[in-house]
């Protein structure tokens, strides 16, 4: 997920249903290699011996390279969408995710870890490059069920990352830390050869910009709204990122939770999360999103005070679920509001809001790892837990800020009420 995103094509399939196109939900399936890449460090860490050592420094650096590969990819990607297509972008991108695992199973410790983060610039690139693909592949999709199409890719995302959590505690003590990352290659080279032989619509191939949504967006995000909106995006896809690319480690180093294990319950967090995400639509049409919310924010802060003060597994998990539940609603419901608020806004090109709260969602588990460095691992669940208030507090200036908008707002006079 990267710094920007060209804007999605405008013109629709004039005839057809979108969500019913062969070649979209292929690309919507990427999502699934989307979460397998982003949630690789949270899951790998045991794997590179950082549990039987204190440099947690490191694993900040892994981060910073991933960031790298995002933000690089971001000029790059739509010169390739234009001359090469969207099948053959995302085939690329797919094989660079794979060629990425192989090349960082041969740089396993004891090599230096400046080799990791060199895979992790890759491996940020072929995100990126994913991401620019996919958003384009699924406009039509987005423009024709919004909803539909958000809540399909969460889920395929959060499969992804459960599902690598799942391969590595399950093949942990049976097989070398380079033999799993094989494996784990397999997965993108895979969805790489379905790309190649997908053929795609012609209008997704060369995306079209429009500028007047772009110019709309940049003016909307003048108000104090979506000033609102936005840190309180960034500060959730912090939490959830934090934790998850944490979770781990921080339960073998406090509670002497055994590598699989730790593993295990990282795979229950991302279950929680996905599942929730997926009750949420349920949720949503029959309870009051104010107090949803309220509620959603205040389990969180009492999952990671459990997880903080635990001194045993049944304690852990019951934080970790109220955590993955907790975290689950909050997103789609702020999503909800941009687009009520910001007509403009589409998930699928980088405006304003949504770069800034990926950049949490990337720079807080890296931020992290420098803390961790200096503070002790301790700190890892105090960082979740100060975003959960400033979530929190956010919150109630956005509820603030509506009434005094809808306050202010001189009531519509006849003739403009007229249709």
């Amino acid at each position: 997920m990267q710094v920007h995103f060209p804007e999605p094509t405008v013109a629709a399939s004039s005839s057809g249903d979108p969500l019913g196109s062969s070649s979209a939900r292929r690309a919507l399936a990427g999502f699934f290699v989307s979460g397998v890449l982003l949630s690789f460090l949270g899951t790998i860490l045991f794997s590179w011996q950082h549990h039987l050592t204190s440099q947690y420094g490191i694993v900040g650096l892994y981060y910073a390279g991933l960031i790298a590969g995002l933000v690089g990819s971001a000029r790059l990607s739509p010169a390739l969408l234009r001359r090469k297509g969207l099948g053959w972008t995302l085939a690329l991108a797919c094989g660079l995710a794979g060629a990425a695992f192989l090349y960082l199973a041969f740089v396993s410790p004891p090599f230096s870890p400046w080799w990791r983060v060199a895979g992790m610039v890759i491996v940020g690139f072929s995100a990126g490059l994913l991401h620019t693909a996919i958003f384009h592949a699924i406009s039509p999709m987005y423009r024709h069920d919004p909803a539909a199409t958000v809540n399909l890719a969460g889920i395929l995302f959060g499969s992804g990352c459960f599902a690598l959590a799942i391969v590595i505690s399950g093949t942990f003590y049976l097989y070398t830390a380079a033999a799993v990352q094989v494996w784990i290659a397999v997965i993108p080279a895979m969805f790489g050869w379905m790309y190649r032989r997908t053929k795609f619509p012609a209008q997704n191939a060369e995306p079209a910009i429009e500028p007047s949504p772009a110019h709309n967006t940049l003016s909307e995000l003048r108000s104090t709204g979506a000033v609102l909106l936005s840190l309180l995006l960034f500060f959730q896809l912090g939490n959830e990122w934090g934790l998850a690319g944490w979770l781990a480690l921080f339960l073998n180093q406090r509670l002497g939770i055994s590598p699989p294990s730790a593993l295990g319950m990282l795979a229950l967090y991302w279950l929680a999360l996905t599942i929730g995400r997926a009750a949420s639509q349920w949720i949503l049409p029959r309870m009051r999103h104010g107090r949803l919310l309220l509620a959603t924010v205040t389990a969180a802060m009492f999952g990671c005070i459990i997880l903080e003060a635990t001194d045993n597994k049944f304690g852990a998990i019951t934080g970790v679920l109220l955590l993955g539940l907790a975290f689950a609603p909050i997103y789609p419901l702020v999503v909800e509001k941009i687009g009520h608020r910001f007509p403009y806004y589409h998930p699928g090109f980088y405006n304003g809001i949504f770069s800034l709260a990926m950049a949490g969602g990337l720079l807080t588990p890296g931020l992290m790892g420098y803390i961790a460095s200096v503070y002790g691992l301790r700190m890892i669940m105090v960082l979740p837990l100060v975003g959960s208030v400033i979530v929190f507090v956010l919150l109630l200036l956005i509820w603030l800020e509506s009434r005094l908008r809808a306050y202010n707002s001189p009531p519509a006079s006849p003739a403009q009420s007229a249709p």
